[in-house]
């Protein structure tokens, strides 16, 4: 055991207090914050560390709880929380050029720094963020206030380590934060499923030159009615999207595991970098809060987690959070538009923005951009050339997530929760998560629980087929259940249920719901097939497809897995979805896609030892004997998968009509889409030879095993890895990276598996074993940049201790009280 003690080192310089003047921030110290009015706060809190780093913070208040995680979480990830915050405060080009592209990829993608800065000055206005802060509780408000000062009180240690940080620590853009940094960081995170898909449009969307005069148009449709869909692009939605980040989540009931007690997976499938990365913490308040599990980083309260009593998780939902508007232009006034026949201005928002040019001069680059009564406008340039702003035509985007300052308030409730019963209360009272699924379990409770209860669009069916416009029929394929909406028509304005908590949200009784003995699960499919014993239908169709399109190969393999582990099926021990079996198979790396298909497939691509493709014959034999060998998994010693991935991945892009023998039937949805047509030979045989071409040329050979071609690097060692990406795996660890640039690595901006939890309650205790696939720190000097990676790869689950008891019995148990 090692205590120490952190206090008392001296102010900051007047260099630094004048920069943190200019950027708006403050010291954080321990006289609170003058410009609140709020009272002197003295803060102190107790970090104990234990096995992979995993810090359990202690206090007797609410601001120093918040001081303490402020602290720990910038002593792990300096670097990239201080580049985050430059992000939200709209500073990025001023220090890094706005040519340059934001660094990590994350909820926002990654746009252009001129456009995040724009983007977030525009999103992130005074007003918004002092309704956020005035939303919230006056415990959330503290430990937002302790957060920024624990950041600072960290922030003036790393400035005199000669090791800690060494990427950042001494640059000037590493900067003091207040607590108006942490709310933009917090109500950016409501963003994702809505304006955060949509930055670069939003921040693009200034006035366009006037065109040559000609007679004024009578009406926007006229303009829209020769859009050519053929020109469409889907955007690429990080939240929300097919090809976004997800995750997956089951919730077994005790009829499910035999033990008198629920049991919980959870897996978000996230960013191993940047800000939005997950940070595994313990929180406690004796007598107040005691909380264990993760949250982004800059967030002081526990997003995914548990304590002595309830456990939850989320997945992405397919619930649409957004809704577009096409606004017909008043005659003569590219800047106003009518409403019911009466002409409404919008609002001008002129923004400053100081930008670095290539010279390392900064320049001021100003744009006017405006706020409609609906929303931002937006440039939907992108979507299709038709559809940039026009002398008649202007579009302007709705998120539901901007009027939700509920969630947070939400966050910081379950964690206090004493049982399921109190946990689903508080879901249905504020109805506030902002883009995502729930799936929880509670102590004593035999059922688990799935919701989409949050805050969704409330646009009627009616209203989608009287007020869609021509450029939102143009789009439709691309943003399937997305409302484009009419915006000269009032009635065309998002409803109110009797029990909508939010004004334009659906109302309580009509979103998706389930307590089930069994069990309930999610990946990232609607809610339709929470159990596949017990579809749910007669939701609102921004919800997502009720059983009328395939579900994702992950999906059904989730739903199998849990079918053979209740038939004893799965080669683990047993019937029952104990801790140890559930811990087993959901990092057994399964390939649906190979289980299903593959068999078929060599039947087709390889009849001949050749193929021909782009006038050459491509030697296929070589991988036709790897793929005949191969298990079907994406474990780190199968040989063979990375073949089966290139390959999948370019037949699966057929349309699923030529490429699948039986179609989806909902009423066998994990046994369909089923079998490979035989018409589909020629597409498919192309398929093989190009991803044999494509392994070839990266050098790896065909039965190389998975761990060699998949991988992580750590310490200037690599970690063989497991999983893969949307092919068909469960177990999802998705490199960005081509297998001909060096293999599958996962260190440039990956996702996949990053917080794992198993969670139940026997016998009056916590039972709950973690993984974190990327580990805590993003400091190379640290001990704790690889060891939970390391722990990952070779699946070792680890124990986290949760008592008193079990916490300072830990083998790597360290303490520290820190101070200001």
């Amino acid at each position: 055991m090692h205590e120490s003690s952190c206090c008392g080192l001296r102010p900051l310089s007047a260099l630094c207090l004048a920069a943190l003047t200019a950027c708006g921030g403050s010291t954080g110290n321990a006289t609170g914050d003058a410009a609140s009015g709020r009272p002197a706060a003295t803060y102190q809190a107790e970090i104990r560390r234990t096995a992979m780093g995993i810090p359990h913070i202690k206090a007797n208040s609410w601001g120093s709880a918040g001081f303490g995680y402020g602290y720990a979480q910038a002593q792990d990830n300096l670097c990239t929380m201080a580049d985050s915050f430059l992000t939200y405060r709209g500073e990025r080009s001023r220090h890094f050029g706005g040519d340059a592209r934001v660094a990590y990829d994350s909820t926002l993608g990654r746009p252009l720094n001129i456009e995040s800065d724009f983007f977030h000055r525009h999103v992130l206005t005074a007003d918004v963020i002092e309704r956020m802060a005035a939303s919230q509780p006056e415990k959330l408000r503290q430990m937002v206030e302790g957060f920024a000062a624990g950041y600072n009180r960290y922030l003036q240690e790393a400035r005199t380590s000669e090791t800690a940080h060494a990427a950042c620590r001494t640059e000037s853009w590493v900067q003091p934060i207040a607590a108006q940094d942490l709310w933009r960081r917090m109500f950016a995170a409501n963003l994702a499923g809505g304006y955060s898909n949509f930055a670069a449009a939003i921040a693009n969307a200034t006035l366009p030159q006037q065109t040559p005069l000609q007679p004024a148009a009578t009406h926007a449709p006229a303009r829209t009615a020769s859009i050519d869909p053929r020109l469409t692009r889907a955007p690429a939605l990080q939240v929300g999207g097919t090809l976004g980040v997800g995750s997956n989540m089951i919730g077994f009931g005790s009829a499910a595991t035999g033990e008198g007690t629920a049991l919980l997976f959870g897996n978000p499938h996230w960013y191993w970098k940047g800000a939005d990365r997950f940070y595994q913490a313990q929180l406690t308040i004796p007598g107040e809060l005691d909380v264990s599990g993760v949250s982004f980083l800059g967030i002081p309260v526990v997003l995914i987690g548990f304590n002595a009593d309830i456990a939850w998780s989320h997945t992405v939902s397919t619930a649409r959070r957004f809704g577009l508007y096409q606004l017909q232009l008043a005659e003569g006034d590219r800047t106003s538009y009518l409403r019911d026949g009466r002409r409404v201005a919008m609002q001008p928002h002129t923004i400053t923005v100081q930008n670095r040019d290539p010279s390392g001069a900064v320049v001021d680059v100003t744009r006017t951009l405006y706020q409609t009564d609906v929303g931002p406008v937006v440039n939907l340039g992108h979507l299709n050339p038709a559809l940039a702003w026009s002398d008649t035509t202007a579009f302007a985007i709705r998120d539901i997530n901007a009027g939700n300052f509920r969630s947070f308030r939400m966050w910081m409730r379950w964690s206090q929760a004493k049982s399921l019963d109190e946990f689903i209360g508080i879901q249905r009272q504020e109805a506030a998560t902002p883009w995502v699924n729930t799936v929880a379990v509670g102590r004593g409770q035999p059922d688990a629980w799935y919701a989409d209860i949050g805050a969704v669009p409330n646009v009627s069916a009616e209203q989608m087929a009287s007020c869609a416009t021509a450029a939102g029929k143009a789009v439709a394929a691309a943003l399937p259940n997305v409302p484009f909406l009419d915006g000269s028509r009032s009635d065309c304005d998002w409803q109110n249920d009797p029990d909508s908590v939010q004004a334009g949200a659906v109302g309580l009784q009509r979103m998706p719901s389930q307590l089930r003995p069994d069990y309930v699960a999610n990946m990232n499919d609607s809610y339709w097939l929470t159990n596949v014993h017990a579809p749910l239908t007669g939701f609102p169709a921004i919800f997502g497809p009720a059983g009328t399109q395939a579900q994702t190969l992950r999906t059904r393999l989730g739903h199998a897995m849990v079918l053979d582990r209740f038939a004893g099926a799965d080669g683990y021990a047993g019937r029952l979805a104990s801790s140890a079996a559930v811990r087993q198979m959901v990092l057994g790396s399964r390939v649906f896609s190979a289980e299903r298909f593959k068999d078929d497939a060599l039947g087709i691509v390889c009849a001949a030892p050749q193929i021909a493709l782009n006038g050459s014959d491509v030697e296929v034999a070589s991988a036709c004997a790897a793929l005949r060998a191969w298990d079907n998994t994406g474990s780190a010693t199968a040989r063979g998968s990375h073949v089966w991935d290139e390959f999948w991945r370019r037949a699966q892009a057929l349309p699923a009509t030529q490429l699948y023998a039986e179609a989806f039937d909902p009423a066998r949805p994990i046994d369909t889409p089923r079998g490979l047509r035989p018409a589909a030979a020629g597409p498919l045989r192309q398929a093989f030879a190009e991803a044999v071409a494509k392994v070839r040329a990266s050098g790896f050979a065909m039965d190389a095993p998975r761990g060699e071609v998949l991988y992580a690097t750590r310490g200037g060692q690599k970690i063989p890895l497991y999983g893969g990406c949307g092919w068909g795996y469960f177990t999802i660890t998705c490199s960005e990276n081509p297998i001909d640039r060096g293999g599958y690595s996962m260190d440039g901006q990956p996702h996949g598996n990053s917080y794992l939890q198993v969670v139940g309650f026997p016998a009056g205790r916590v039972q709950a074993h973690t993984l974190l696939a990327h580990s805590l720190s993003d400091d190379p000097a640290s001990p704790h940049q690889g060891d939970s990676t390391r722990a990952y790869g070779k699946q070792q689950w680890l124990r986290v201790p949760f008592t008193e008891e079990e916490i300072t019995a830990d083998a790597d148990y360290r303490t520290i009280t820190v101070r200001p």
